[in-house]
């Protein structure tokens, strides 16, 4: 096999990063675009030792889960790389990984078995990123997103992932990018919309709950999703002991916090962002709250009150690269009853999980949430009970 080579292939599955994967020389030959079961005539592009890479020249059998894209720019923006199926194969594939990460990586034999939440395939996304287009004509959007492969902007006049009010301002060139700043983002819920250098900071109703939210920092991008997984978080939380103290860490603007002051009069709240910390004490008041503007490894070497008396309820929501090593040796000597990890990762939760089976808890469920549809992006929300004595 070399470089520039035609391949026959029969797509077998999909790959982590959302490609097709075939085998070809006793080796895996990915390919974007594809999907299980096309045959297909592909042109090899990268070639490696264990594996190589190839773009599609000609779909010759094309897969009973294939579906027309609905977005005019589906292959040369950037975002989405699975609008080519049909979504009950992505929500398929996206278990398949979280439980072949958990399998592989975090070496469980045996898992609970996986819940899989959807998410409407369409107008889901609340929170999105822009570019600015270089050289702003009248004839074209001032914004778009980065072309698929290029360092490029392609304008667009339209996303159909995005929530309908985003969708709006978009076709009525309402977004302009700050200037000066070459990328921006964009929140919008219900008739809400924030975008940096406009109004930027505005309240957000999910749940029944009003948060009050900044566009320039994290939130999640779902809302929808985001309130099934809230769902969950309270169902979890409801078992644990209510006179012990509650911990949000990574806590963002205290969305899960919020919630979980239902339950628990007593909270630490921990984010390094003093920005988003700022918001978390707006969103969540009481005399048993407590804050900390400082990062998980911090926090892990900080004893705390809540250390010695233990932890009822814990949440983690990480960054991708997953727990720190000082957060995962603290929560393994802790004593919390109840552990729930939101991950944006499945590697680094399987990794995460490994370790704190190890040091005795117990993996009890384990949710693939869609977040973002027409993506290979996964979340996940894993359930773990309190070390064994």
């Amino acid at each position: 096999m070399a470089i520039g080579d035609i391949l026959e292939l029969r797509v077998e599955r999909l790959a982590a990063g959302g490609s097709g994967v075939a085998r070809a020389d006793g080796k895996a030959v990915f390919t974007d675009f594809a999907a299980p079961q096309d045959l297909i005539r592909a042109r090899v592009v990268e070639e490696r030792e264990n594996f190589a890479r190839a773009e599609i020249v000609k779909i010759m059998e094309g897969s009973s889960l294939r579906v027309q894209p609905l977005c005019p720019y589906f292959g040369t923006c950037g975002g989405c790389a699975w609008q080519h199926l049909e979504y009950g194969a992505q929500t398929e594939a996206k278990t398949a990984m979280l439980a072949d990460a958990f399998q592989r990586i975090g070496g469980f034999a045996i898992t609970p078995p996986i819940r899989t939440i959807s998410s409407p395939p369409y107008g889901y996304r609340n929170r999105i990123q822009f570019h600015r287009v270089a050289k702003r004509r009248a004839d074209i959007s001032p914004v778009g997103f980065k072309r698929r492969g290029e360092d490029t902007v392609l304008p667009i006049d339209d996303c159909p992932i995005a929530a309908s009010r985003i969708r709006t301002a978009l076709a009525a060139r309402e977004l302009v990018p700050p200037v000066q700043v070459d990328r921006f983002n964009v929140y919008a819920h219900g008739d809400l919309l924030l975008a940096e250098g406009a109004t930027e900071r505005g309240i957000v109703e999910i749940r029944g709950k009003k948060l009050r939210i900044d566009v320039r920092g994290f939130f999640q991008s779902n809302a929808t999703a985001l309130e099934y997984l809230l769902d969950e978080l309270m169902s979890a939380a409801r078992s644990a002991d209510p006179e012990l103290r509650a911990a949000d860490l990574y806590c963002g603007v205290g969305t899960f916090a919020a919630f979980l002051s239902d339950i628990f009069p007593r909270i630490d709240l921990v984010e390094r962002d003093k920005t988003a910390l700022a918001l978390a004490c707006e969103n969540v008041r009481g005399h048993g709250i407590r804050h900390f503007a400082i990062s998980d490894d911090e926090w892990a070497r900080m004893g705390s009150k809540g250390e010695q008396e233990g932890y009822g309820f814990a949440v983690v929501d990480p960054p991708r690269a997953g727990l720190s090593t000082g957060l995962r040796n603290r929560l393994a000597r802790m004593k919390v009853g109840t552990l729930g990890y939101v991950s944006c990762d499945p590697a680094t939760l399987a990794r995460d999980a490994k370790e704190l089976a190890a040091a005795g808890y117990e993996l009890r469920s384990l949710t693939c949430y869609d977040f973002y549809p027409q993506t290979p992006h996964i979340e996940a929300f894993a359930v773990f009970g309190s070390p064994r004595p």
